[in-house]
């Protein structure tokens, strides 16, 4: 790992890329107009890239299916995918460097955690999915004699993967794995917040033999560029993660369109569960620190609400309090750095207006808060005597904003967990092997952790119940969302 001062240097001699990707190339918005890139930690301009509108969009989309027309990605073997895919990946593991800078310059997270995390994670996804594509199998029906019916998966078509700001990279290969794989032709549109990675992507992506038009990039704001996309007849699909409110957007532009597949990833409120009879508690703390503040708390999935048995509060919290101050806000290029700034200033006042919020109804906060000064930093933050009713515990929050809700029964926990709009994940901690089974089994969430916040690899799927989302990133499974299910009939003649 380099040092801050190393870190500082390679930045200060990177040469960005600033240009979306279509058709193999880079190139400038059709209408010229570009958007400011700030980097949240100084609030310095590093960047311009394309505002992509309406008409750049039907040039990517027409690239992408004359690609997938022509088939020389979409028909070949998936052997040959497989081969093109592994040296993509390797490709994004020979570059990590550069493109953790891009992370961290773009979202304001550690470098440590771009280098070690989220550029190997997206390596690894387009990795996984490459060696994956080769043993997917179609079926033979059991049918009547004189009847030769066999089930078989082809790729749908024209993907538009649009992904957040939080994990650009890492969320986007998500899709881009299964969907690449799977022989589809795929627009990649980040966020406006979080562009530089995936314009990198666009260079390797040719040096790994993609054809053009099969990967594209279209940079640009959600509702000029994302808003082409979900609502352009020629495509067929769109795979998304982000909020609840513009998930729903897309299924009501897919209605009033060409009813393309959404598939969906979006809000969490998860519930945390410490039962008292959980002996490590230091193991738990650390955990729940872990899970509410890592990526400074910008993570659909983390642990912000926290439901601790009464008996066991005041105790836990302390520890909770003590594992936090790891947390701390650095500066993103200090290795030492376990938090960063909070994706731009706008969001940093959203987060601490919750805090007020939840003050103004009667919670009281324990620790942490605004930090001064350039940048949008946000100290963890600790609410108690937080009710479940109350705004700050059943909106998602999005930022270092831990909630406190004791219970007293195993039944009033699992009340409180499922009392929300959400289900992407939970977690419960116990010693107890019947109660584990008992409460997992009545979680309403995608993902339920026993003992431990939020691990798991590739081979698990992702995703949530209710309004955090449909379908599943991660898994073979993820692959089912990229693919058409077609059944051939045949009639034998005697």
């Amino acid at each position: 790992m380099k040092t801050q001062e190393q870190w500082i240097e390679f930045k200060d001699a990177l040469a960005i890329e600033q240009r979306a990707f279509l058709n193999g190339e880079y190139r400038d918005a059709i209408q010229g107009e570009t958007l400011e890139v700030v980097n949240p930690a100084t609030d310095e301009i590093i960047a311009t890239i394309p505002r992509c509108q309406s008409g750049d969009v039907d040039l990517a989309v027409k690239y992408a299916r004359q690609a997938f027309i022509e088939g020389e990605w979409s028909q070949s073997a998936p052997s040959h995918r497989k081969a093109v895919l592994m040296r993509f990946a390797a490709l994004i593991d020979a570059n990590t460097e550069e493109l953790a800078m891009l992370e961290t310059l773009d979202t304001g997270k550690p470098i440590s955690h771009s280098v070690s995390t989220d550029i190997p994670g997206s390596a690894q996804s387009i990795r996984w999915y490459a060696e994956a594509i080769d043993k997917v199998y179609g079926e033979v029906a059991p049918t009547e004699k004189n009847v030769h019916a066999f089930v078989s998966h082809q790729a749908i078509g024209v993907v538009a993967a649009v992904v957040p700001w939080n994990f650009p990279l890492w969320l986007g290969s998500w899709k881009l794995g299964p969907a690449l794989a799977a022989g589809n032709s795929v627009i990649l549109k980040p966020s406006e917040k979080s562009s530089l990675s995936a314009i990198f992507l666009g260079k390797l992506a040719n040096e790994a033999g993609i054809p053009s038009g099969v990967f594209q990039v279209v940079t640009g704001f959600g509702h000029e560029a994302g808003e082409a996309l979900a609502r352009h007849d020629d495509v067929d699909c769109i795979a998304f993660t982000g909020s609840t409110r513009v998930a729903g957007h897309l299924m009501i532009s897919s209605g009033e369109t060409n009813l393309k597949r959404v598939w969906a990833e979006a809000g969490g409120k998860n519930a945390n569960i410490v039962f008292e009879d959980y002996q490590d508690l230091d193991k738990a703390a650390a955990e729940t620190a872990a899970g509410c503040f890592y990526n400074q708390g910008e993570v659909c999935v983390a642990a912000t609400r926290l439901l601790v048995h009464e008996s066991i509060k005041e105790i836990f919290i302390d520890k909770v309090m003590s594992a936090a101050q790891r947390f701390m806000p650095k500066d993103p290029m200090d290795p030492s750095s376990s938090m960063g700034a909070l994706i731009d200033r706008e969001h940093k006042e959203k987060v601490l207006g919750y805090v007020t919020l939840a003050q103004d109804e009667g919670a009281v906060v324990r620790c942490g808060g605004d930090v001064e000064g350039v940048g949008a930093f946000v100290e963890p933050i600790i609410i108690d005597q937080v009710d479940n009713k109350m705004r700050v515990a059943q909106e998602e929050i999005f930022g270092p904003v831990l909630c406190v809700i004791s219970f007293k029964t195993e039944q009033e926990a699992i009340q409180i967990a499922n009392d929300s709009k959400y289900g992407l994940g939970a977690a419960l901690w116990s010693d107890n092997l019947n109660r584990v089974h008992r409460v997992a089994k009545q979680l309403e969430a995608g993902s339920v952790w026993v003992n431990n916040y939020n691990e798991g690899d590739m081979t698990v799927p992702f995703g949530g119940f209710k309004m955090s989302g449909n379908g599943r990133d991660k898994s073979i499974h993820a692959i089912e969302k990229f693919t058409e299910t077609k059944t051939t009939w045949i009639r034998l003649q005697p």
